[in-house]
């Protein structure tokens, strides 16, 4: 698809701030941060069905915060050695998502966290969807992570273990709480403001788009 300016799309993207092209990316596939992604996207059911069946917490704590250390550990790798792909750069946000929307609704099951916690971020996952949409009709790739996202996901990656841990009954338990539901509020906080900086950038490529087909520049 050919963009407002003449060029086509992906090549609009990769000059534009906050968009990534990864159509520019190597097609690698058996990297060592692919291959830790790709544990943590299977990690998701095993951690389901120790929080769900036997509700051995301990056991889903160790899962979930394993997850969390290959989540950063991925990207670092990554970068160290030069194996950034294409398949990376759709496992690593995609691992991401799955994890904190499986563990809400399991924590919701659990009764852990109210059902409008899980309301608000599974609404905020919804709408990017759309925008992603959006953003294919115009010709353009899924836009950049933005920091903001980035720490939020860290935040709530962490706070659903320590959520786990106040459920207790011992001093530990109790100790953890206040700390558990600061994490969650902040990360909740810092996800929903990430969205909503996503949807105006989305926003701002439809009307830059819509203004270049009223001024005729588009073929």
């Amino acid at each position: 698809m050919t963009s407002s300016n003449g060029r086509s799309a992906e090549a609009t993207a990769s000059d534009a701030p906050g968009v990534v092209n990864r159509d520019e990316l190597p097609d690698r596939i058996w990297t060592i941060p692919n291959a830790l992604s790709v544990l943590r996207l299977l990690g998701v059911p095993l951690f389901l069905w120790l929080l769900l069946g036997p509700e051995a917490d301990g056991w889903a704590l160790v899962v979930l915060m394993l997850s969390g250390i290959s989540d950063w550990a991925d990207g670092k790798l990554a970068r160290w050695l030069d194996q950034s792909s294409r398949l990376g750069a759709l496992l690593d946000p995609a691992a991401d998502r799955l994890y904190i929307i499986c563990t809400l609704i399991a924590l919701a099951v659990r009764e852990i966290v109210p059902l409008w916690l899980v309301a608000l971020l599974v609404g905020r996952e919804l709408v990017l969807g759309v925008m992603l949409l959006v953003l294919r009709h115009y010709g353009y790739p899924p836009l950049q992570v933005h920091y903001l996202g980035k720490a939020a996901t860290f935040l709530l990656l962490y706070a659903f273990p320590v959520l786990l841990i106040a459920e207790g009954t011992s001093r530990l338990a109790t100790v953890a709480e206040p700390f558990a539901w600061a994490l969650t509020i902040w990360g909740t906080a810092l996800y929903l403001l990430a969205g909503v900086l996503y949807v105006v950038q989305v926003l701002g490529i439809v009307r830059e788009e819509r203004a270049a087909v009223a001024a005729g520049r588009v073929p």
